[in-house]
């Protein structure tokens, strides 16, 4: 079946960005490629039921199973070593790509506490988009009870595009929730 987003990307945004952007062909439109999620661990990545927790968790919030990272160098500050586990990471693509981002922006971004919107800093050079979320709780897959520790997520958005607005465009039409510029 496919997810709701991308019919509506394809049935409807994909078009209206052409128009809008003044693009001569469906290709040149932005689109998104792959979603990439992080969790780091630090410290807690030597201890195997953390890390066994962990990848229950961010599985249970991407329907996927998450990759360990492990440390490249080490770095006595950091209290590093070379080859331990440094934390999660999955990428997801296709429907299971557009399935996150309806959970995330309809569901998840809205039960963050104080949340005003996402930065615009988020942005790289290339359009692709990046932000960080405080509590891997406010996803529903999660269970409260069963979470040791609140934990971080980075959240990459990986977009194919010409310019930043572009990306900005196509993420502001999948409904993501950005703060909004003030004109005094």
């Amino acid at each position: 079946m496919l997810p709701r987003l991308k019919e509506l990307f394809d049935k409807e945004i994909k078009s209206n960005l052409k128009e809008k952007l003044g693009y001569k062909n469906f290709y040149m439109v932005p689109q998104i490629k792959k979603i990439v999620i992080n969790m780091g661990l630090g410290l807690d990545g030597n201890d195997s039921k953390i890390i066994k927790s962990c990848e229950e968790d961010l599985s249970k919030i991407t329907g996927q199973k998450p990759v360990i990272t492990k440390f490249k160098k080490s770095i006595s500050n950091f209290k590093t070593r070379k080859n331990t586990n440094a934390g999660l990471k999955v990428t997801l693509r296709k429907s299971k790509m557009y399935e996150f981002i309806d959970r995330l922006v309809n569901i998840a971004l809205p039960r963050i506490k104080d949340f005003r919107g996402l930065s615009l800093k988020g942005f790289d050079k290339f359009g692709n988009y990046t932000f960080g979320v405080k509590e891997h709780i406010i996803f529903t897959e999660v269970n409260f009870d069963k979470v040791d520790k609140i934990r971080g997520l980075d959240i990459t958005i990986v977009i194919k595009s010409l310019k930043k607005e572009d990306s900005f465009e196509l993420l502001k039409r999948f409904n993501f929730p950005f703060i909004e510029k003030r004109s005094n």
